[in-house]
Protein backbone atom coordinates (compact mmCIF):
# COMPACT_ATOMS: atom_id res chain seq x y z
CA UNK A 1 0.00 0.00 0.00
CA UNK A 2 1.36 3.72 -0.52
CA UNK A 3 0.16 6.46 0.93
CA UNK A 4 -0.09 9.03 -1.68
CA UNK A 5 -0.94 12.68 -1.81
CA UNK A 6 -3.66 14.51 -4.48
CA UNK A 7 -2.71 17.65 -4.87
CA UNK A 8 -6.25 19.83 -6.54
CA UNK A 9 -6.75 23.18 -4.71
CA UNK A 10 -9.39 24.88 -7.06
CA UNK A 11 -12.25 24.99 -7.85
CA UNK A 12 -15.40 22.94 -6.47
CA UNK A 13 -16.06 21.30 -10.21
CA UNK A 14 -12.40 20.63 -10.84
CA UNK A 15 -12.12 18.74 -7.34
CA UNK A 16 -14.81 16.71 -7.60
CA UNK A 17 -13.58 15.91 -11.28
CA UNK A 18 -10.73 14.13 -8.99
CA UNK A 19 -13.01 12.08 -6.94
CA UNK A 20 -13.15 8.94 -9.56
CA UNK A 21 -8.71 8.99 -9.10
CA UNK A 22 -9.79 8.79 -5.34
CA UNK A 23 -11.92 5.95 -5.64
CA UNK A 24 -9.65 4.08 -7.99
CA UNK A 25 -6.69 4.41 -5.60
CA UNK A 26 -8.68 3.75 -2.65
CA UNK A 27 -10.08 0.62 -3.95
CA UNK A 28 -6.61 -0.55 -4.62
CA UNK A 29 -6.04 -0.56 -0.99
CA UNK A 30 -3.67 2.77 -1.32
CA UNK A 31 -4.09 5.32 1.53
CA UNK A 32 -5.03 8.69 -0.23
CA UNK A 33 -4.69 12.31 1.71
CA UNK A 34 -5.91 15.56 -0.22
CA UNK A 35 -4.73 19.35 -0.41
CA UNK A 36 -7.08 21.14 -1.26
CA UNK A 37 -8.43 25.15 -0.50
CA UNK A 38 -11.68 26.39 0.42
CA UNK A 39 -13.61 26.29 -3.16
CA UNK A 40 -13.18 22.24 -2.86
CA UNK A 41 -13.01 21.36 0.70
CA UNK A 42 -16.64 20.57 0.34
CA UNK A 43 -16.29 17.08 -1.06
CA UNK A 44 -13.41 16.64 0.66
CA UNK A 45 -14.14 16.99 4.09
CA UNK A 46 -15.43 13.94 6.15
CA UNK A 47 -15.05 12.06 2.53
CA UNK A 48 -14.28 8.70 3.99
CA UNK A 49 -11.77 7.65 1.32
CA UNK A 50 -9.70 10.17 2.27
CA UNK A 51 -7.62 9.76 5.17
CA UNK A 52 -6.13 13.19 5.95
CA UNK A 53 -6.73 16.76 4.11
CA UNK A 54 -4.05 19.91 4.12
CA UNK A 55 -6.07 22.77 4.11
CA UNK A 56 -4.50 25.79 1.95
CA UNK A 57 -6.20 28.92 2.57
CA UNK A 58 -5.72 30.87 -0.86
CA UNK A 59 -8.86 32.42 -1.05
CA UNK A 60 -7.48 33.86 2.53
CA UNK A 61 -3.71 34.79 1.18
CA UNK A 62 -5.40 36.71 -1.88
CA UNK A 63 -7.56 39.49 0.55
CA UNK A 64 -5.11 39.37 3.39
CA UNK A 65 -1.79 38.51 1.80
CA UNK A 66 0.39 35.62 1.59
CA UNK A 67 1.52 34.10 5.14
CA UNK A 68 4.82 32.74 4.84
CA UNK A 69 4.19 31.40 8.19
CA UNK A 70 1.29 29.62 7.23
CA UNK A 71 2.67 28.37 4.20
CA UNK A 72 6.06 26.68 5.90
CA UNK A 73 3.68 25.00 8.78
CA UNK A 74 1.86 23.56 5.76
CA UNK A 75 5.18 22.15 3.87
CA UNK A 76 6.59 20.87 7.62
CA UNK A 77 3.00 18.49 8.11
CA UNK A 78 2.71 17.82 4.15
CA UNK A 79 6.70 16.90 4.78
CA UNK A 80 6.15 15.13 8.07
CA UNK A 81 3.61 12.64 6.43
CA UNK A 82 6.27 10.96 4.39
CA UNK A 83 4.17 10.31 1.06
CA UNK A 84 5.35 7.72 -1.28
CA UNK A 85 4.06 9.78 -4.00
CA UNK A 86 2.12 13.02 -4.67
CA UNK A 87 0.28 13.38 -7.73
CA UNK A 88 -0.37 16.92 -9.03
CA UNK A 89 -3.85 17.26 -10.28
CA UNK A 90 -3.48 21.09 -10.74
CA UNK A 91 -0.80 21.39 -12.71
CA UNK A 92 -0.37 25.13 -12.55
CA UNK A 93 1.75 27.46 -10.46
CA UNK A 94 -0.55 27.77 -7.41
CA UNK A 95 0.23 24.10 -7.33
CA UNK A 96 4.35 24.26 -7.81
CA UNK A 97 5.56 25.05 -4.41
CA UNK A 98 3.65 22.49 -2.65
CA UNK A 99 3.87 19.78 -4.96
CA UNK A 100 8.23 20.51 -5.12
CA UNK A 101 8.55 21.02 -1.48
CA UNK A 102 5.67 18.08 -0.06
CA UNK A 103 8.84 15.64 0.16
CA UNK A 104 7.14 12.90 -1.63
CA UNK A 105 9.39 10.59 -2.81
CA UNK A 106 7.47 9.97 -6.03
CA UNK A 107 6.36 13.30 -7.34
CA UNK A 108 4.14 12.97 -10.50
CA UNK A 109 2.97 15.03 -12.82
CA UNK A 110 2.13 15.74 -16.98
CA UNK A 111 4.90 16.00 -19.34
CA UNK A 112 2.80 19.45 -20.72
CA UNK A 113 1.93 20.51 -17.06
CA UNK A 114 1.36 24.36 -17.11
CA UNK A 115 3.07 27.99 -15.82
CA UNK A 116 6.50 26.18 -14.55
CA UNK A 117 4.53 23.61 -12.61
CA UNK A 118 6.51 20.39 -14.30
CA UNK A 119 9.36 21.78 -12.43
CA UNK A 120 7.62 20.44 -9.42
CA UNK A 121 7.65 17.05 -10.68
CA UNK A 122 10.44 14.03 -10.89
CA UNK A 123 8.29 11.45 -12.74
CA UNK A 124 5.92 12.47 -15.65
CA UNK A 125 2.85 11.40 -17.04
CA UNK A 126 3.02 11.32 -20.97
CA UNK A 127 -0.44 12.68 -21.76
CA UNK A 128 -2.50 10.63 -24.42
CA UNK A 129 -3.56 14.11 -25.74
CA UNK A 130 -2.25 17.73 -25.73
CA UNK A 131 -3.82 19.26 -22.49
CA UNK A 132 -6.04 21.52 -24.92
CA UNK A 133 -7.51 18.46 -26.67
CA UNK A 134 -11.05 19.85 -25.96
CA UNK A 135 -12.59 16.08 -26.83
CA UNK A 136 -10.17 14.85 -24.04
CA UNK A 137 -12.28 14.50 -20.48
CA UNK A 138 -10.65 15.84 -17.50
CA UNK A 139 -11.85 12.92 -15.64
CA UNK A 140 -9.69 10.46 -18.04
CA UNK A 141 -6.69 12.77 -17.70
CA UNK A 142 -6.67 12.71 -13.54
CA UNK A 143 -6.90 8.86 -14.26
CA UNK A 144 -4.26 8.62 -15.97
CA UNK A 145 -2.56 8.72 -13.37
CA UNK A 146 -3.91 5.70 -11.75
CA UNK A 147 -3.05 4.46 -15.37
CA UNK A 148 0.67 5.22 -14.87
CA UNK A 149 0.89 3.55 -11.61
CA UNK A 150 -0.12 0.23 -13.16
CA UNK A 151 -3.55 0.46 -12.07
CA UNK A 152 -6.91 -0.16 -14.30
CA UNK A 153 -9.26 2.45 -13.56
CA UNK A 154 -12.56 0.07 -13.57
CA UNK A 155 -15.30 2.39 -13.15
CA UNK A 156 -16.08 6.30 -12.83
CA UNK A 157 -17.72 6.47 -8.94
CA UNK A 158 -17.45 9.78 -7.07
CA UNK A 159 -17.22 9.12 -3.51
CA UNK A 160 -18.64 11.85 -1.63
CA UNK A 161 -18.65 12.75 2.31
CA UNK A 162 -21.07 11.38 4.36
CA UNK A 163 -22.64 14.27 6.35
CA UNK A 164 -26.37 13.33 7.65
CA UNK A 165 -28.21 16.12 6.45
CA UNK A 166 -31.87 17.06 6.84
CA UNK A 167 -33.31 19.32 4.10
CA UNK A 168 -36.94 18.54 4.84
CA UNK A 169 -37.90 22.33 5.85
CA UNK A 170 -36.25 23.30 2.72
CA UNK A 171 -38.41 21.25 0.94
CA UNK A 172 -41.58 21.86 2.85
CA UNK A 173 -43.81 23.48 0.30
CA UNK A 174 -42.49 20.48 -2.88
CA UNK A 175 -45.86 18.73 -4.12
CA UNK A 176 -45.43 14.91 -3.80
CA UNK A 177 -47.66 14.47 -6.74
CA UNK A 178 -44.90 16.26 -9.25
CA UNK A 179 -41.69 15.83 -10.19
CA UNK A 180 -39.27 18.05 -9.28
CA UNK A 181 -36.75 20.62 -11.24
CA UNK A 182 -33.42 22.17 -9.39
CA UNK A 183 -32.75 25.07 -11.71
CA UNK A 184 -28.46 25.95 -10.83
CA UNK A 185 -28.17 29.17 -13.32
CA UNK A 186 -25.05 31.57 -11.83
CA UNK A 187 -21.74 29.86 -12.32
CA UNK A 188 -18.24 32.27 -11.48
CA UNK A 189 -17.28 33.02 -15.14
CA UNK A 190 -19.56 35.82 -16.82
CA UNK A 191 -18.97 33.86 -20.10
CA UNK A 192 -20.55 30.82 -19.25
CA UNK A 193 -23.79 32.49 -18.00
CA UNK A 194 -26.86 31.38 -20.18
CA UNK A 195 -28.81 34.16 -21.53
CA UNK A 196 -31.37 35.60 -19.03
CA UNK A 197 -34.34 35.98 -21.09
CA UNK A 198 -34.16 32.25 -22.14
CA UNK A 199 -34.19 31.31 -18.41
CA UNK A 200 -37.03 33.44 -17.73
CA UNK A 201 -38.92 31.01 -20.78
CA UNK A 202 -37.86 27.49 -19.44
CA UNK A 203 -38.42 28.62 -15.64
CA UNK A 204 -41.75 29.50 -17.02
CA UNK A 205 -42.17 26.26 -18.61
CA UNK A 206 -41.23 24.57 -15.83
CA UNK A 207 -42.59 25.90 -12.86
CA UNK A 208 -46.83 25.28 -14.60
CA UNK A 209 -45.89 21.19 -14.52
CA UNK A 210 -43.70 20.91 -11.94
CA UNK A 211 -41.89 21.13 -8.80
CA UNK A 212 -39.34 24.40 -9.32
CA UNK A 213 -36.37 24.99 -7.35
CA UNK A 214 -33.55 27.77 -7.88
CA UNK A 215 -30.55 27.24 -6.08
CA UNK A 216 -27.14 29.22 -5.86
CA UNK A 217 -25.14 31.33 -3.37
CA UNK A 218 -26.50 34.92 -2.09
CA UNK A 219 -24.36 36.26 -4.92
CA UNK A 220 -26.91 34.51 -7.28
CA UNK A 221 -30.07 36.03 -5.33
CA UNK A 222 -30.62 38.87 -7.87
CA UNK A 223 -30.22 36.66 -10.92
CA UNK A 224 -32.75 34.44 -9.87
CA UNK A 225 -35.73 36.93 -9.05
CA UNK A 226 -34.91 38.73 -12.27
CA UNK A 227 -35.94 35.15 -13.81
CA UNK A 228 -38.50 33.98 -12.22
CA UNK A 229 -40.23 34.97 -8.67
CA UNK A 230 -42.13 31.43 -9.16
CA UNK A 231 -40.79 28.43 -7.35
CA UNK A 232 -38.51 27.62 -4.28
CA UNK A 233 -35.46 30.10 -4.19
CA UNK A 234 -32.93 28.75 -2.26
CA UNK A 235 -29.83 30.67 -2.81
CA UNK A 236 -27.69 31.30 0.14
CA UNK A 237 -29.86 28.98 1.89
CA UNK A 238 -28.26 25.79 1.29
CA UNK A 239 -24.19 24.27 2.44
CA UNK A 240 -22.81 21.89 0.32
CA UNK A 241 -24.22 18.95 1.87
CA UNK A 242 -27.56 20.31 2.05
CA UNK A 243 -27.39 21.43 -1.66
CA UNK A 244 -26.38 17.82 -2.48
CA UNK A 245 -29.43 16.29 -0.50
CA UNK A 246 -31.51 19.02 -3.02
CA UNK A 247 -30.44 17.71 -6.43
CA UNK A 248 -30.58 14.12 -4.82
CA UNK A 249 -34.55 15.15 -4.30
CA UNK A 250 -34.87 16.47 -8.01
CA UNK A 251 -35.82 14.73 -11.12
CA UNK A 252 -33.72 17.26 -13.02
CA UNK A 253 -30.85 19.28 -12.80
CA UNK A 254 -30.56 22.51 -15.31
CA UNK A 255 -27.60 24.37 -15.03
CA UNK A 256 -24.67 25.93 -16.93
CA UNK A 257 -21.15 24.50 -16.92
CA UNK A 258 -20.52 25.21 -13.07
CA UNK A 259 -19.48 23.17 -10.07
CA UNK A 260 -23.40 22.83 -9.32
CA UNK A 261 -23.83 20.83 -12.35
CA UNK A 262 -20.52 18.46 -11.23
CA UNK A 263 -22.13 18.32 -8.19
CA UNK A 264 -25.33 17.32 -9.89
CA UNK A 265 -23.82 14.78 -11.91
CA UNK A 266 -21.73 13.11 -8.67
CA UNK A 267 -24.77 12.59 -6.95
CA UNK A 268 -25.64 10.03 -9.51
CA UNK A 269 -29.13 10.57 -8.68
CA UNK A 270 -31.08 13.49 -10.60
CA UNK A 271 -31.07 13.72 -14.65
CA UNK A 272 -28.27 16.55 -15.75
CA UNK A 273 -29.14 19.50 -18.52
CA UNK A 274 -25.76 21.06 -18.51
CA UNK A 275 -25.64 24.38 -21.15
CA UNK A 276 -22.11 24.95 -22.55
CA UNK A 277 -21.02 28.09 -24.05
CA UNK A 278 -17.35 29.21 -23.81
CA UNK A 279 -16.12 25.68 -22.26
CA UNK A 280 -15.97 22.30 -24.36
CA UNK A 281 -18.44 20.06 -23.27
CA UNK A 282 -16.34 16.84 -23.98
CA UNK A 283 -13.63 17.96 -21.62
CA UNK A 284 -16.03 19.19 -18.66
CA UNK A 285 -19.15 17.82 -19.58
CA UNK A 286 -21.44 14.66 -17.64
CA UNK A 287 -20.93 11.62 -19.52
CA UNK A 288 -22.03 7.78 -18.40
CA UNK A 289 -25.77 7.64 -19.46
CA UNK A 290 -26.93 9.16 -22.80
CA UNK A 291 -30.83 8.90 -21.89
CA UNK A 292 -29.68 10.85 -18.45
CA UNK A 293 -26.99 13.25 -18.91
CA UNK A 294 -27.26 15.83 -21.61
CA UNK A 295 -24.79 18.51 -22.75
CA UNK A 296 -25.48 21.19 -24.99
CA UNK A 297 -23.17 23.44 -27.00
CA UNK A 298 -23.41 25.45 -29.58
CA UNK A 299 -21.55 25.33 -32.91
CA UNK A 300 -19.83 28.87 -33.41
CA UNK A 301 -16.67 28.88 -34.99
CA UNK A 302 -15.21 30.51 -31.86
CA UNK A 303 -16.37 28.02 -29.57
CA UNK A 304 -15.39 26.86 -27.80
CA UNK A 305 -13.14 29.94 -26.84
CA UNK A 306 -12.46 28.67 -22.55
CA UNK A 307 -11.36 32.40 -23.12
CA UNK A 308 -13.51 34.29 -18.99
CA UNK A 309 -13.78 37.12 -21.24
CA UNK A 310 -15.46 37.32 -25.11
CA UNK A 311 -12.97 38.42 -27.59
CA UNK A 312 -15.52 40.16 -30.11
CA UNK A 313 -17.69 41.44 -26.92
CA UNK A 314 -20.97 39.48 -28.26
CA UNK A 315 -20.77 36.64 -25.87
CA UNK A 316 -23.23 34.88 -29.00
CA UNK A 317 -22.74 31.78 -27.64
CA UNK A 318 -24.71 32.45 -24.30
CA UNK A 319 -27.98 32.98 -26.48
CA UNK A 320 -27.64 30.25 -29.98
CA UNK A 321 -29.31 27.33 -27.47
CA UNK A 322 -32.47 27.94 -27.41
CA UNK A 323 -35.05 27.45 -24.77
CA UNK A 324 -37.01 24.86 -27.22
CA UNK A 325 -33.86 22.89 -27.41
CA UNK A 326 -33.98 22.64 -23.44
CA UNK A 327 -37.73 22.28 -22.67
CA UNK A 328 -37.81 19.03 -25.72
CA UNK A 329 -35.21 17.37 -23.29
CA UNK A 330 -37.48 17.95 -19.99
CA UNK A 331 -40.16 16.88 -21.63
CA UNK A 332 -38.59 13.53 -23.35
CA UNK A 333 -37.12 13.06 -19.30
CA UNK A 334 -40.05 13.91 -17.62
CA UNK A 335 -43.17 12.78 -19.74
Amino acid sequence: MAKILIIRLTSLGDVIFTLPLVNILKKNGHQVDFAVSERGIGVIENNPYISNVHFVPLMKWRKQGFSWAEFLKLIRNLRAENYDIALDCQQMFKSLFLFAFCGAKRRITFKDARELSVFGGNEFVKPKAKFRDYNYHIVERNLDFARHLGINPDEIKFPLPQTPTDVTSLLKDIDKNKKTVVISPATTWKNKHWDIEHWKVVADYVSERYNLIFTGTDKDINLIKNISEKGINLAGKTNLPQLLEVFKSADLVISPDSGSSNLAWSSGKPALITIFTCTPSKRFGAYGDDDKYFTLQGNLPCQPCFKKKCQNRHCNCTKNILPDEIIKIVNNVLG
